[in-house]
C-alpha cells in the first residue's frame, strides 16, 4: 500500500527538512597502531548507534573520503542537541583529586609534577592526578535514573574487568575523592566511603533529564576513536522542504499533464491506452518506492519527471513503427505484432543504456545522486514493463476481434 504516501514513501533531508553535518577526524590524536580507515570505521558503528538511539527516522550515515563522516537527518527537530550528540568524543575517565596539592599555586602556574587542572561545566577548577585509573571503555551498561530530591543522574554498570579495577581503586583511596571525567570536563567528584565491589558507579550533577539522556547514549554507544571536528553543519527548514515538494510536485502535475494531451491528440485512442501506461508506470515508481523504503530526495523527484518522458518515449517508438506497417498497406493485428517487435531492440538499447548509467550513479554517488538514481533506475524498469508487456496486452484485447482501421 501506498496511501498515504506521506507515511508510506521516507522523505529526505531536502523534502523535510533536517540536517547535514560533516565530521573530519583529527588524525592528530590517532592512537598508536591505529590507521585512520579503522578509526573511521569504528566512528561510523558509534555515531550509527547514537542516531539510532536519538530516534532520528531514516538517517544517512556514509564514509566521505579518508577521513571524513556525512550525517543527515531528515525532520531533527533539535539540531543542537543532535549535534552534541553526534559530535562529541565521549571520553570517559576516572582520575584522583590531589587534596595534597594546592589549587591556587596550580592556578598561578605551580603545577605539581604529575597533576593537571580541569574544570567543570561551571567553570570551578579541579587539581587532578594524571594518571588515568579506569576509563569508559569498561563500561556494560548505562541508565538515566532519577534521585530521591528529582535530580536526574546516569547510573553506570561496568563489565567484569571493569568491576574488579574499580573495587581495588575504592578499597585503596578510601576517603578520597575520585573525580569522574568526560571529555575533559569534571562531571563529579564523589568521596570514596567505602569499597564498592559490584562495578557500580553514578555520575550526578547533571542539570535536566535530556542532558542525563544524552550523557547515557553517548556512554552507551562507546567513545569515539579520535575526535571529530565538525567542518560543515546545514540546516534544512521544513518550510523550505514544503516549497520543494510543492515546486515539485506543480513540475510532475504540468509535465504530465503535457505528455497526456499531447499523447491523446497525436495518436488518438492508442495515445489513451499510452497514457494508461504511463499512470501504471506512476504507480508502480511509488510502490516501489514504499516497498523498498527508499528515500525520497528533490533529485529523485527529477528522476521520475525524467521516467515520465522515457516512459512516453518507448510507446511514441512503438506507435511510429505501427504506422509505418499500417502504411505498407498491413492489416491492424499484424502492424501491431510487426511494430513491437521491431521496436523492440531500439526500445531496450536505449532504455539498458540509461539503466547502467543510473546504476553507476547509485554505486558511486552519495546522498541526492542515489536518489535521483534509484527513482530513475526503478522508473526504467516500470516503463519498460507497462511500454512492452502493458499496452501489448491492451492491444491483443482491443483487437481479438477483426477491427479495420486503428486509431493510431
Amino acid at each position: 500500500a501506498i496511501y498515504p504516501p506521506g507515511e508510506k514513501i521516507n522523505l529526505g533531508l531536502d523534502l523535510k527538512g533536517g540536517m547535514h553535518v560533516v565530521l573530519e577526524a583529527d588524525t592528530s590524536k590517532l592512537p598508536p597502531g591505529e590507521t585512520v580507515e579503522e578509526a573511521v570505521n569504528v566512528a561510523l558503528e558509534i555515531i550509527r548507534n547514537r542516531v539510532d538511539q536519538f530516534g532520528v527516522k531514516e538517517p544517512t550515515i556514509a564514509r566521505q573520503g579518508s577521513n571524513r563522516i556525512v550525517v543527515d537527518l531528515p525532520g531533527i527537530e533539535e539540531p543542537q542537541r543532535a549535534v552534541e550528540l553526534i559530535g562529541k568524543t565521549a571520553l570517559l575517565e576516572f582520575k584522583l583529586m590531589d587534596e595534597k596539592g594546592d589549587i591556587n599555586k596550580a592556578l598561578k602556574g605551580e603545577v605539581p609534577p604529575g597533576d593537571e587542572i580541569l574544570y567543570d561545566s561551571k567553570g570551578e577548577p579541579y587539581l587532578l592526578k594524571k594518571e588515568v585509573l579506569l576509563s569508559g571503555r569498561t563500561i556494560k551498561d548505562a541508565r538515566v535514573e532519577i534521585g530521591q530530591w528529582g535530580q536526574p543522574y546516569v547510573a553506570l554498570d561496568l563489565n567484569a574487568e571493569g568491576a574488579d579495577k574499580f573495587a581495588q581503586i575504592t578499597g585503596r583511596h578510601i576517603g578520597e575523592r575520585l573525580a569522574i571525567i568526560l571529555d575533559n570536563v569534571v562531571k563529579s567528584a564523589p568521596v570514596i566511603r567505602t569499597r564498592i565491589p559490584n562495578g557500580k558507579a553514578i555520575i550526578e550533577g547533571i542539570p535536566t533529564l535530556e542532558e542525563a539522556n544524552e550523557l547515557r547514549i553517548v556512554l552507551k554507544s562507546g567513545a569515539l576513536p579520535v575526535p571529530f571536528n565538525i567542518i560543515q553543519n546545514t540546516v534544512v527548514g521544513p518550510s523550505l522542504g514544503r516549497d520543494s515538494i510543492r515546486n515539485g510536485f506543480w513540475a510532475g502535475i504540468i509535465g504530465l499533464s503535457a505528455v497526456i494531451i499531447f499523447m491523446a491528440v497525436y495518436y488518438k485512442k492508442s495515445g489513451l491506452i499510452a497514457n494508461l501506461a504511463l499512470l501504471l508506470n506512476l504507480l508502480f515508481l511509488l510502490g516501489a518506492l514504499a516497498a523498498l523504503k527508499a528515500t525520497l530526495t528533490l533529485p529523485g523527484i527529477a528522476g521520475i519527471i525524467l521516467t515520465i518522458g522515457m516512459s512516453v518515449d518507448a510507446n511514441v517508438i512503438i506507435f511510429e513503427r505501427i504506422k509505418e506497417e499500417l502504411a505498407g498497406e498491413r492489416a491492424p493485428r499484424s502492424a501491431v505484432d510487426t511494430g513491437y517487435k521491431n521496436a523492440l531492440r531500439t526500445i531496450l538499447d536505449a532504455n539498458i543504456t540509461t539503466l547502467i548509467t543510473a546504476l553507476i550513479l547509485f554505486e558511486f554517488g552519495t546522498g541526492p545522486i542515489k536518489g535521483f538514481a534509484t527513482t530513475l533506475s526503478i522508473g526504467i524498469l516500470a516503463s519498460l514493463f507497462t511500454a512492452i508487456v502493458v499496452t501489448r496486452v491492451i492491444f491483443n484485447l482491443i483487437l481479438i476481434r477483426p477491427v479495420r482501421k486503428l486509431s493510431i
